[in-house]
């Protein structure tokens, strides 16, 4: 059995990522498309001039007098958006399951902050490569497990390797808050819901970890400590605090630990209960990262459509709020990034404000926002051209796919394979 997986792993290898884009060297002006600004804002025909890796000039073509540009991209009918961003990703960190040599997602141990993501992030994985076609041109990769289970980094998703994918490095650490509760049972035979005894302890060793952390930063050491030197910035808010929480007690118990320890930005990840403390969130500057909208509740008597109901909660409310994805086959799902948009945006947001759950408001979150989420100039020329509307899946057909500038392959194990097939049937016909 180990000899078929080898042999199965030596042959996904053998297709390997597309290459890379090169640099932008010829101006591309993009003009007719219909422009969803990423910040709610819609130009119903726009111009767009992208020079040098960035957004030149925007605005509506019939008020505009185009200059000279080296290559023209006819597109009335179509529609422009922001390239989306896909935050809490395991891309690139596992490409087979069954194989451990390709799992590089987690460390042995609890306190890992010092542990970094992105240098086990594979560009050359063939599951990045599925997520562009629909237009998840960005992501956030992060560590999973333990406790603190590491730093996260930002990518671009078509680079050579990761250091010429990064965009922000070390951008936040990563805390999988405990549960006030544990389940009995399994899925088959579910039981109760019981208290977990050791909730408190749990949430004090937290704490003795990060008073020793803090405390270590604000001494001189002679002796360095490797783990808690990745700390630094958590406190005055270079880096973000990213915890990862979705029950109501423990997302209350979350804000007083960023209260209690003067943390400036953090971050709720999950936040599935978030709603019930949305006022508490937003009077305390905290966004979420809202848990895979395309998902049962939590409970059995609750209302089967929360999930789908979730992000209009919080943003009624005033609560930055974004879409993350994790969760089981959470990297081959990433590519569903833009339809759990669609699917809050069919449930009481509008499609702009649905849009922007995977544009603005989580470049935002990120803080990549001064170059990246939205289409303005100056920006980072991240963007593609649809035939339709992206978060829709019949009519999510992009037809050209940018990358600061660069024009990206959107060709995929996924696209290869249609054509093979494509090809069979049309012989058939014959």
């Amino acid at each position: 059995m180990k000899k078929y997986i080898v042999l199965l792993f030596i042959s996904l290898l053998g297709f390997a990522q597309q290459t890379p884009a090169p640099k932008q060297n010829k101006s591309i002006l993009i003009i007719g498309a219909k422009a969803h600004l990423g910040n709610g804002e819609v130009i119903e025909n726009s111009l767009i001039s992208i020079i040098d890796g960035k957004i030149a000039t925007i605005g509506d073509a019939t008020l505009m007098k185009p200059a000279k540009h080296d290559i023209i991209i006819e597109a009335a009918g179509k529609h422009v958006y922001p390239g989306f961003i896909a935050p809490n990703s395991t891309l690139g960190l596992v490409e087979i399951d069954a194989v451990r040599a390709s799992d590089d997602e987690s460390e042995i141990g609890e306190f890992n902050p010092h542990v970094r993501s992105i240098i086990a992030y594979n560009t050359e994985s063939v599951v990045t490569e599925t997520t562009r076609p629909n237009g998840v041109l960005l992501a956030q990769i992060t560590p999973r497990g333990g406790r603190i289970s590491g730093t996260s980094s930002i990518v671009q998703l078509d680079a050579w390797n990761w250091e010429d994918a990064i965009i922000k490095e070390n951008d936040g650490i990563h805390l999988n808050w405990p549960r006030s509760y544990s389940r009995t049972g399994w899925w088959a035979e579910p039981g109760g819901i019981e208290a977990n005894k050791n909730y408190e302890p749990q949430i004090k060793t937290i704490q003795d970890y990060f008073d020793n952390a803090f405390a270590y930063l604000n001494t001189k050491n002679s002796k360095k400590d490797i783990p808690f030197e990745a700390m630094k910035g958590i406190q005055n808010g270079e880096k973000k605090l990213y915890i990862h929480v979705n029950g109501e007690k423990e997302i209350i118990d979350a804000v007083l630990f960023k209260k209690k320890n003067n943390i400036k930005n953090m971050v709720i990840v999950g936040g599935y209960y978030a709603f019930k403390v949305a006022t508490l969130l937003k009077e305390n500057n905290v966004a979420v990262l809202l848990k895979r909208v395309h998902d049962l509740p939590l409970l059995e008597d609750e209302d089967v459509n929360l999930p789908y109901k979730n992000a209009k909660l919080l943003v009624d409310a005033g609560v930055l709020v974004g879409l993350e994805n994790a969760g089981d086959m959470e990297r081959m799902q990433t590519r569903n990034l833009p339809f759990y948009a669609g699917t809050c945006a069919a449930w009481g947001l509008s499609k702009e404000q649905a849009l922007q759950l995977i544009t603005e408001n989580t470049a935002k979150i990120l803080g990549i926002d001064n170059q990246y989420g939205t289409l303005e100039s100056g920006k980072s020329a991240t963007l593609f051209i649809s035939e339709g509307d992206p978060l829709e899946m019949k009519t999510n057909v992009i037809s050209f796919a940018f990358i600061d500038g660069r024009q990206i392959s959107l060709q995929s194990h996924h696209t290869e394979l249609y054509e093979r097939y494509k090809g069979k049937f049309e012989q058939q016909k014959k």
